[in-house]
């Protein structure tokens, strides 16, 4: 195993943090956030297409969200998707904008949330996890097809185990901020 491949292995434990980022920003707080929006899928001209490629997201304040099309005839099918959307909000329509009040979480929902993002954290945790049992198993061929020595094979190892430990450790701390976010009042 080259060090080329470690760096592939970085590479595909960083897209694991990245990724439990990107579930992260699509938890809803009590705070407005367009990262709410990100997956918001809309029918437009009769296909699908994300929200950021029909209209535009502001923050006006910090518990609403202003949707601005840029195209009246779309308007319609934004409040749809998010009708539809598990966000749980209700659109607001205004000509070519749509307003989303953010409400503030009741204790129970805090709660709910808080228990998602450490399933979700755990999810991250398992993938970078399993990108190290891959690269261990790739270790273990090399070694016994003699391509590496006994001293290579513990050294990588090694290595890889502090890479997991990194990755791992980034993905513990988002979810203690996440988990702090969610609980502010």
């Amino acid at each position: 195993m080259a060090t080329s491949d470690f760096k592939e292995i970085e590479s595909k434990m960083h897209k694991c943090v990245e990724a439990t980022r990107g579930e992260f920003a699509a938890i809803r707080t009590g705070r407005a956030s367009p990262a709410l929006l990100d997956r918001l899928v809309v029918e437009a001209y009769g296909q699908p297409a994300p929200l950021k490629q029909v209209a535009g997201v502001s923050i006006p304040d910090s518990r609403t969200l202003m949707i601005t099309a840029w195209d009246k005839g779309v308007v319609s099918e934004i409040r749809k998707a998010i009708e539809k959307s598990d966000l749980g909000l209700t659109p607001n329509v205004d000509g070519t904008a749509i307003r989303l009040v953010i409400p503030p979480l009741n204790e129970e929902r805090r709660r709910d949330l808080a228990k998602l993002v450490k399933k979700k954290g755990e999810d991250g945790r398992i993938a970078v996890r399993n990108v190290r049992h891959h690269a261990h198993d790739e270790l273990k061929n090399e070694l016994k097809s003699h391509s590496i020595t006994e001293d290579e094979n513990k050294r990588m190892q090694d290595t890889l185990q502090k890479l997991t430990d990194k990755y791992v450790k980034e993905i513990d701390g988002l979810v203690v901020a996440k988990e702090k976010e969610i609980m502010e009042v």
